[in-house]
């Protein structure tokens, strides 16, 4: 949970005395595995890193993904084998270093990992900078992500599948650079195998690379001002994504209008342009394929733009096939189903003061077990609603300034296995009373987590 309970001075005090969240601090080490110690023992070996518990084996890449006859085929290499100055990062992180591959639907986690790169406060806690090719290169490397509560670094070698002599995943645009086919190991590590990445929520791999919050937001609902959220979304740095009707699917079939069904998008702006005699309300979306846009209004080329001020006209609208285009904000809520933005904080809900905004962040756990701690599917009396776990939040009104709180809920399976079919849960917030204390209104709420099928 994270809430914002107000300007009290205690709570105030607390916050400045916790780990501020998104912060990889205290570090867990996945398998108990040491970066520093493992390069300094193969450096002084003169030895490569080659890593027993994610082996270049058909087993990383996981049993169902791929036929088994053609995972016979996949051979694994190292990218000092593959190019001549194999380089971690050059010139810097984009999301235009990034192309998606053929044989894995992970679209969720490089749409999100694409707004990722736009966050620099966020990637360099995903991607440490103690690391290259050319100083101290022992064939290992890391790479941190939020997990379930905690900042895990993620050790893994930098050997690669490949089939045919072509990446058999992402591949980097730039040949010799390789960041994003190794954050996609390691992702795949950390979630068992490379099968596991094979279609997802890319609201799961946001909160991931930030240890945040996310809002979902059902599109084409009537979301009143979905064009002020979204702008106060991206002046707050937020990490945001967006997915297109339909089911996931491989060989995506793509619409006349150049979207692809059941497809995730990453939003990299929005904007309130001069347009005609007025305005235009205009959202920035980028194709982890790296290549497919939007071919309706507002994208490039299109008569739309001969109508806007030629210096933002320059500025704005770029001709290249990318996979980056702009469209109307309208068409943006017609087109797709859902929209996903998270930050640390949700500072877009003050829109954009974060100046003035102080957060509270709190954590509880339990176990959700039938009988024992839940009241099931559809509890039918109170003394069953109430095994359900549940908490009580107070929100200060003080001076009558609003408040906000958000709550999130996060499933965690069973020993981190990745393939544990998850339970259907969700969450209610009722509210309970309002009580003066010290002169001040304070709003008590009870969060209880119960199955969305039930209604109390």
């Amino acid at each position: 949970m994270m809430l914002a309970p107000g300007p009290q001075r205690k709570l105030v005090e607390t916050w400045q005395t916790r780990e501020r969240p998104g912060s990889p601090q205290n570090l867990k080490k996945l398998n108990n595995q040491d970066f520093n110690h493992l390069r300094s023992y193969y450096l002084s070996k003169g030895q490569l890193f080659e890593d027993g518990t994610f082996p270049a084996h058909a087993s990383s890449i996981g049993p169902q993904l791929l036929p088994e006859d053609t995972l016979r085929h996949i051979t694994w290499r190292r990218p000092i084998e593959i190019q001549h100055n194999p380089r971690l990062i050059m010139e810097g992180v984009s999301r235009f270093d990034i192309v998606q591959g053929e044989k894995i639907g992970d679209c969720w986690v490089l749409a999100a990992l694409g707004s990722l790169t736009l966050q620099k406060h966020f990637l360099e806690n995903v991607l440490p900078k103690d690391q290259e090719f050319q100083d101290n290169y022992a064939g290992i490397f890391h790479f941190r992500f939020w997990h379930f509560g905690d900042w895990v670094d993620v050790v893994i070698d930098d050997k690669l599948p490949f089939l045919n002599d072509k990446y058999l995943f992402v591949h980097p645009r730039t040949r010799n650079e390789f960041w994003p086919s190794l954050l996609e190991k390691a992702y795949a590590k950390l979630r068992g195998s490379y099968q596991n990445l094979h279609w997802g929520y890319i609201s799961e791999a946001l909160v991931d690379f930030t240890g945040g919050v996310q809002l979902h937001l059902d599109l084409p609902a009537s979301i009143p001002k979905l064009e002020e959220v979204l702008k106060a979304a991206d002046k707050s740095c937020c990490l945001m994504g967006c997915t297109t009707p339909g089911k996931q699917s491989l060989g995506n079939t793509e619409w006349k209008n150049g979207l692809v069904k059941g497809h995730a998008y990453t939003v990299t702006g929005a904007r309130e342009i001069p347009y005609k005699n007025g305005s235009e309300h205009i959202i920035r979306l980028w194709n982890p394929w790296g290549h497919g846009e939007w071919k309706g209004p507002w994208s490039d080329g299109s008569a739309e733009w001969n109508r806007v001020p030629t210096e933002q006209r320059r500025a704005l609208c770029e001709e290249k096939d990318d996979g980056e285009f702009w469209m109307s904000c309208q068409d943006f809520r017609n087109q797709f189903s859902s929209v996903y933005i998270c930050n640390s904080t949700p500072t877009f809900l003050d829109f954009g003061d974060q100046h003035n905004t102080t957060w509270f962040m709190d954590t509880h756990a339990s176990q959700w077990i039938r009988g024992l701690s839940a009241g099931g599917s559809k509890p039918q009396n109170a003394e069953a609603f109430s095994r359900n776990p549940q908490y009580f939040i107070k929100v200060v009104d003080a001076d009558q300034k609003e408040n906000n709180v958000v709550v999130s809920l996060m499933q965690k399976p069973p020993n981190n296995a990745q393939d544990t079919p998850k339970l259907d849960i969700g969450f209610f917030i009722f509210w309970v009373s309002r009580t003066s204390h010290y002169g001040q209104q304070v709003w008590q709420f009870r969060c209880g987590l119960v199955l969305p099928l039930y209604r109390y």
